[in-house]
């Protein structure tokens, strides 16, 4: 058996500092659908969730279209939806109102799924972090919902701004790592308000080359 050359893994190299995985516990406070051809989701008592996302939404599919988020592929490339579902978090939309002036920014304004409680910083959870629904149901997070203009012209229309086009430049520029997470359906199921969340944060450390 031919002997692993140990040079090629200097012992002068940093170590990688590795965080362990933990467990967190969650509530799913509000829920929320877009049953129509556009992005506004409007409050619902239940999930009906199948490896698709949530049954005839504007963000359902297993597939979806690329568009600025991914200028690596011509606009409009089929590639998978690793945005079925948006969630977001109360004293984070409170921060951004905040920053932005308003008195409060709704979850339904900006397309939110799930209104999630309990989780610290819950738009810092990273990527890979599981969550596991009472009722049986698995999502995955993605990664960091980035914030746009889109979801700021619709904050701007709701709160009727005297200047929309500003307002909604605002967001954007406020809400940069508050504007909550996407993910998908892991395993399919129906999701009820009120439903506790177990919330499995997966190890964690930085890359370096």
């Amino acid at each position: 058996m031919q002997e692993t050359n140990l040079e090629l893994f200097p012992t002068a190299e940093p170590t990688i500092d590795i965080v362990p995985g933990r467990k967190l516990t969650a509530k799913a406070v509000a829920l929320y659908a877009a049953p129509s051809d556009h992005f506004e989701t409007k409050a619902v008592e239940e999930l009906h969730l199948g490896f698709d996302g949530i049954a005839n939404d504007f963000h359902s599919g297993m597939t979806r279209r690329s568009g600025g988020r991914e200028p690596w592929y011509p606009r409009g490339t089929e590639m998978r939806n690793e945005r079925q579902l948006s969630l977001v978090a109360a004293d984070e939309l409170s921060i951004v109102a905040e920053r932005m002036g308003l008195e409060e920014i709704k979850p339904e304004w900006i397309g939110a799924n799930m209104l999630i409680g309990g989780v610290p910083r819950l738009s810092m959870l990273p990527a890979g972090s599981l969550m596991f629904f009472q009722g049986g149901v698995t999502i995955k997070i993605d990664a960091q919902n980035k914030p746009c203009r889109v979801a700021g012209q619709s904050i701007a229309t709701h709160v009727h701004a005297s200047d929309r086009d500003a307002a909604a430049l605002l967001f954007p520029q406020t809400a940069k790592r508050l504007r909550g997470l996407v993910a998908w359906v892991e395993k399919p199921g129906v999701v009820r308000v009120g439903e506790e969340i177990s919330v499995r944060v997966p190890e964690q450390w930085i890359y370096k080359a």
